[in-house]
């Protein structure tokens, strides 16, 4: 197990880039698709609704399967579009619940004092909204962290990968799979502490508790 170390550490790492790489992604269409739904654009609500009902109600494994040999793109580039694709849904569910959630009277308060739409969305509905959004979002993340073990069947070498070959190799079952779960909490506690601290710090600032 120890000998094995740095094979799991190297797959951590690959999997916490990979992971990265599609959250960012994931939050920018998240954002876009919440405006567009916040603000009814008609033509762009459409696709965006279409979005988001195909993207929740499939496995990201066919998503995987269908950009890896359906479209034949490569694999990194296919497992960071699957991410992406998979968690901007989420995201824009979770942005634009936060969205929703400022009262309107704050809205009509904002114009009352002369401020243009542009500067009401800076500085009185996406503050409020980030605040709400939060937990829902720190919940994605950790959701799409997890989901990168999937990524290993389109032959990318994350931690799942790294057990599966060990195994073929060892026929050390117990010991590779106690592994793969140690590598999976020090990736995983270490960000849902700080989701956690950052939820509590933003609840404070906004309402005091």
């Amino acid at each position: 197990m120890l000998e094995n170390v740095p094979l799991y550490a190297n797959a951590a790492i690959f999997t916490l880039v990979l992971a990265f790489c599609g959250i960012a992604l994931s939050f920018v269409i998240g954002i876009f698709c919440a405006l567009t739904l916040y603000f009814k654009i008609r033509f762009l609500s459409v696709f965006v609704k279409g979005y988001i009902e195909l993207s929740r109600n499939t496995p990201l494994l066919i998503q995987l399967f269908f950009l890896h040999f359906g479209l034949k793109i490569e694999p990194y580039l296919c497992a960071v579009i699957g991410l992406a694709f998979l968690g901007g849904s989420y995201m824009a569910e979770a942005f634009r619940g936060g969205l929703e959630s400022v009262e309107k009277i704050q809205l009509e308060s904002a114009l009352s004092i002369g401020l243009t739409k542009t500067q009401m969305m800076i500085y009185v509905i996406i503050p409020q909204a980030l605040i709400v959004s939060v937990p829902a979002i720190g919940a994605n993340m950790i959701f799409l962290l997890k989901e990168t073990s999937i990524v290993s069947i389109i032959a990318l070498t994350d931690l799942v990968a790294v057990a599966k070959d060990l195994i073929s190799i060892y026929y050390m079952t117990n010991e590779a799979l106690f592994m793969l779960i140690i590598s999976y909490l020090v990736l995983l506690l270490p960000i849902s502490m700080a989701v956690d601290f950052v939820e509590r710090k933003v609840r404070y600032a906004a309402f005091g508790n």
